[in-house]
């Protein structure tokens, strides 16, 4: 088993920054990667930034080039620099961790952290 562990959120006003980090502990074998979703009230879930185990990162257009993925594998955490916050990046921010074993894919999640852009 996996276990993720967000912290970083909060209420922050537009233009302002936050870091996210979320660290992985429990079982792994083999981490495809490492990846930060969002949900807003009544949208549904979507990706954000994307950290693979090969150190090649992905971002949602809405982001890109505000927001920063990175890894620290000897700490196994991921992080999420949010610069130039907008009301619109308002939304529970997820971490996600996929891995495969014999085969098999899992992914976990965890509980989610707030973030609120807001004057």
């Amino acid at each position: 088993q996996v276990q993720l562990v967000e912290s970083g959120g909060g209420l922050v006003q537009p233009g302002g920054s936050l870091r996210l980090s979320c660290a992985a502990s429990g079982i792994f074998y083999s981490i495809n990667a490492m990846s930060w979703y969002r949900q807003a009230p009544g949208k549904q879930r979507e990706l954000v930034a994307g950290l693979t185990s090969g150190g090649n990162t992905n971002y949602a257009d809405s982001v890109k080039g505000r927001f920063t993925i990175s890894g620290d594998n000897g700490k196994n955490t991921v992080y999420l620099q949010m610069n130039s916050l907008k009301p619109e990046d308002t939304a529970v921010y997820y971490c996600n961790l996929a891995q495969t074993r014999l085969g098999d894919k899992y992914v976990y999640w965890g509980q989610g952290t707030q973030v609120t852009v807001s004057s």
